[in-house]
């Protein structure tokens, strides 16, 4: 599950962000744009609910419209994660999408799932199973080996 955030979309960064993800081989089998609404946004971050930070989460995940997309593919959660980079902008390695763009902590760019429990939780939260397109990209006996 990946969520472009409201500082992401004003930006312009989500054909970027679709592109990089498409270039290393993985698939988006659902996406959608939206504004969250509150509800939606208190399932996603339920993990912080009661810790200081969880407000700030609430206000700016439904401060504007979001880019939200299941992504799949060989290793997808750790390959997303490596394209996204460390949370702070400002640590992020250069070349991931966070080093590249962003500069701070608060305004990150991105979410991505950090599991297959919690990706599996997010993708119920936001998409319902039939808006989830199955499919293969011709080009996977190019990318990936047999065995992995």
């Amino acid at each position: 599950m990946v969520i472009v955030k409201p500082d992401g979309v004003v930006r312009g960064l989500i054909g970027e962000i679709i592109s990089r993800m498409e270039r290393k081989g993985l698939k988006m089998v659902a996406a959608k744009f939206q504004v969250v609404d509150r509800s939606k946004a208190e399932a996603h971050y339920a993990e912080h609910a009661g810790k200081p930070f969880y407000e700030g989460l609430l206000k700016f995940i439904t401060s504007g419209p979001v880019m939200l997309m299941v992504i799949e593919g060989n290793s997808a959660i750790s390959s997303v994660r490596n394209l996204v980079g460390k949370t702070n902008g400002v640590e992020a390695l250069p070349g991931t999408i966070r080093g590249d763009f962003g500069s701070s902590k608060a305004f990150n760019l991105i979410h991505a799932s950090d599991s297959p429990e919690s990706s599996a939780r997010e993708i119920a939260n936001w998409f319902e199973a039939s808006e989830v397109v199955d499919f293969e990209l011709p080009t996977g006996p190019w990318l990936f080996e047999e065995d992995e």
